[in-house]
């Protein structure tokens, strides 16, 4: 029988140093990611509740899933739920095709001071949610915006808060706000394709539109899932949007996502189990959707696109 080397069984063993590095890595996951999950989901099986006929102290109740049946019997929180997912059915295919559209058009030998287009893409990511949410605000409303006041001196009167405008005005101030956050993702896999493909590929007579179907497009396939991904995610958190533009509409009331819902019911109807309930229950449903998502393109592998 034969044995492995010193060496070898040394450099099997881990190094203090390694867990120097990785323990902090470690200790903020649990606290910050770890905890809080653990926390929201134990909360969202208790209920506080007054003893002795409301005379007497509250006390906390362990209740189970009864929160839960609580969150999907109310009407207001399962509307603010099909309310989000038309929302992301907007939001998921309009990012994701616009940051591509930049991404291939800086990316295209015509594109004339690229870097410039760059910086100016990218730059609204720089702004913080309330600010953009607020300068979209003032633009959306007919008394402060001169685009909409020049469109009515031409007979059009738009409304973008209406009831059936809201939800594509809040799309648009996330689209501005990201859109080219995603396409830096997408160029710098466009900017890692060797060179070399583009020029065999050329010399074979391939056009533009070739290259971009045959080669572009499936060599940032990974980067494009990454970026539908990340947008998924982010629009089952919308809050800060809304929540802005509630005091300038009347279509945007306190239930009007499910973080509305579940913030409306911990901090102005002071229940935070139902809150928390509220909250797991858009977890399951990101989850569910990233993972569901992911599952569906690796199953169609490297089909041609």
């Amino acid at each position: 029988m034969t044995t492995a080397p010193l060496t070898t069984r040394r450099r099997a063993r881990p190094r203090p140093a390694l867990w120097v590095l990785v323990l902090p890595f470690v200790v903020m996951f649990v606290l910050f990611f770890v905890a809080p999950i653990v926390f929201a989901v134990v909360q969202s099986m208790f209920t506080t509740r007054s003893s002795g006929l409301g005379l007497g102290a509250p006390e906390t109740v362990f209740v189970f899933l009864d929160n839960y049946l609580r969150a999907f019997s109310d009407p207001a929180f399962v509307a603010s739920l099909g309310r989000l997912l038309l929302f992301s059915l907007i939001e998921v295919p309009l990012m994701v095709f616009t940051a591509l559209s930049l991404a291939l058009l800086i990316d295209s030998g015509r594109a004339r001071a690229p870097r410039f287009f760059r910086v100016l893409y990218f730059a609204p990511y720089g702004v913080p949610g309330v600010i953009a949410t607020l300068l979209w605000g003032f633009l959306y409303v007919p008394a402060t915006s001169p685009v909409l006041q020049v469109l009515s001196n031409l007979g059009l009167d738009i409304n973008p808060l209406a009831s059936g405008n809201v939800l594509f005005a809040i799309a648009n101030i996330a689209l501005w706000g990201f859109a080219g956050y995603n396409m830096v993702i997408l160029l710098a896999a466009l900017d890692a394709i060797p060179s070399e493909l583009y020029e065999a590929a050329r010399m074979d007579g391939a056009s533009a539109w070739s290259i971009m179907w045959n080669i572009k497009l499936p060599l940032v396939r990974p980067s494009i899932i990454l970026v539908t991904v990340f947008t998924i995610i982010g629009t089952l958190q919308l809050f800060v949007e809304p929540l802005v533009l509630a005091p300038l509409t009347t279509a945007i009331n306190s239930t009007f996502t499910p973080n509305m819902a579940a913030y409306n019911q911990a901090f102005a109807q002071g229940n935070p189990n139902l809150a928390a309930a509220m909250a797991v229950i858009v977890a399951v449903i990101g989850f569910v959707f990233s993972f569901g998502f992911l599952r569906l393109v690796n199953r169609k592998g490297n089909r041609a696109w």
